[in-house]
């Protein structure tokens, strides 16, 4: 036969299924987060804009290497 739960047993489980239900729920914000970070760099690409600088211009930055 079973042994009845005393108190203490049953608080301990309780805050075994808090904490897991925690656990559980920051898992899921950080999945979350990440698959949003993901969508919107794929999903925010530029178009291809005309650079301000060609090569040979002294000073400044200007794109290694255009995508179009």
């Amino acid at each position: 036969m079973n042994a009845p739960v005393d108190g203490e047993a049953r608080r301990r489980g309780g805050r075994r299924v808090l904490w897991l239900t925690l656990a559980g729920v920051l898992a899921g914000g950080l999945i979350l987060a990440n698959a949003h970070l993901v969508y919107v760099a794929i999903d925010s690409q530029p178009d291809c804009v005309p650079h301000a600088k060609s090569a040979g211009e002294a000073g400044g930055f200007r794109a290694a290497r255009p995508s179009c």
